[in-house]
Order: C-alpha cells, then sequence, then structure tokens
C-alpha cells in the first residue's frame, strides 16, 4: 500500500522537511518515492510497486506539465 503526505497553505518550500515526511511512511512503500511542490500545496507519495512495476512512478504530469496527480 502507498502513502501520501502534504500540507497546504504558507509553507518554508524546504525539500528536506517534505522529504522527512514522505520518509515516515517508508514501511507504506519502499520501492521509490516522487514529490511536487507550488505555491501554496507540498506532496510527496511513497510507492509500494506490485502492479505496473516498470511505469507506476508518481506523482504523475500530464504533456503540457499543466495538471500533476497522484492516482491511487
Amino acid at each position: 500500500m502507498c502513502g501520501i503526505a502534504g500540507r497546504a497553505g504558507n509553507s518554508d518550500h524546504s525539500q528536506p522537511t517534505l522529504e522527512a515526511m514522505v520518509a515516515t511512511l517508508h514501511h507504506r512503500g519502499p520501492d521509490d518515492r516522487g514529490y511536487f511542490r507550488a505555491p501554496g500545496v507540498e506532496l510527496g507519495m511513497a510507492r509500494l510497486a506490485i502492479v505496473d512495476v516498470a511505469s507506476g512512478q508518481q506523482p504523475k504530469h500530464e504533456k503540457s506539465g499543466v495538471i500533476t496527480t497522484i492516482l491511487k
């Protein structure tokens, strides 16, 4: 099972802080980690690769880069 962590609102945009949040989810998904940061939002995920092992990295970015999503 994957894990998702994040925060919204005024944040320090600290990559080490976001990475530390996701590191606490290691038991939920030790196979990969992904991060997304934008003004007012920071998201991170830990991935357990059971299905779609080769191309299941997240967050997913649409070709133009305008839309980003974390799929469950």
